[in-house]
């Protein structure tokens, strides 16, 4: 069986939904915790795809500080990612690390958090992506970000936008994906992390019950896109027979 290498930035942002689809469509995962001490490998020797995932961390260095003390290893092993063409898909910060590893521009955005679930539009040239090509034009995704992608890296294709954050999802090389959006949040995921910044938001004139009932009527919209997503992403790593485009009977996979 083919492994993928997961990588756990946050105890609140775990594989979820995204963990038993990958599962399902055949992958085995090796999860690593290194928010709990666990060491990150020197290379990725003996996995057959990487994802990265999430968390409530920067990116970006602070004075100079990483966001966390194992963020420039990780960033070692994205770009090794791309190198080698290890099949790789990372989500929200991990997204951020993939696109900083390889010279783009992550900041604090200028124009506010982005939270709850929110629509992205899939540019053209995703029609022609391995993985994108089946997603709708304008998705359901989720959204809990206070950063932002505000400039990719050279060579990087642009996959998705939306108004305010340009950046929704990108391809490096022919195998590296990074999304700002979670695809593998869950209701009680997105509603713990609503409960931990309550307060906050309150203030801030957010409606925190608004945003929860919102991430709720979209579950199941979110899973009928993001799930053949993710099985596209397995069939890549095991190497199985590529989906076809029945609309141009081409194969997209391989």
């Amino acid at each position: 069986m083919a492994t993928a290498l997961v990588i756990e930035n946050d105890p609140t942002d775990d594989l979820r939904r995204l963990g038993d689809w990958l599962t399902e469509a055949g992958l085995d995962l090796a999860v690593l915790r290194p928010h709990a001490g666990e060491e990150l490998p020197d290379d990725l020797a003996g996995y057959d795809a990487f994802v990265v995932l999430g968390g409530e961390q920067d990116a970006f260095p602070t004075g100079g500080v990483p966001g966390a003390p194992w963020f420039p290893k990780l960033e070692g092993l994205l770009r090794k990612a791309v190198k080698h063409r290890v099949p790789t898909l990372a989500i929200c910060l991990g997204g951020q690390l993939l696109a900083q590893a390889h010279g783009g521009t992550v900041e604090r955005s200028t124009t506010g958090p982005e939270i709850g679930a929110r629509l992205v539009a899939r540019r053209d040239v995703a029609e022609s992506d391995p993985l994108w090509w089946a997603v709708p034009f304008a998705p359901d995704v989720i959204q809990y970000h206070f950063d932002e992608i505000t400039e990719l890296p050279i060579g990087a294709t642009l996959l998705a936008a939306s108004p305010r954050y340009p950046h929704q999802a990108f391809r490096l090389g022919d195998r590296a994906w990074g999304t700002q959006f979670h695809i593998e949040c869950d209701l009680d995921m997105f509603a713990g992390w609503i409960e931990n910044n309550r307060d906050w938001m309150t203030e801030q004139g957010w409606q925190p019950d608004g945003l929860i009932a919102g991430v709720e009527a979209t579950q199941e919209d979110v899973a009928e896109v993001w799930q053949p997503f993710a099985r596209r992403f397995a069939d890549l790593a095991l190497g199985r027979t590529p989906e076809v485009d029945v609309r141009r009977d081409l194969p997209l996979l391989g």
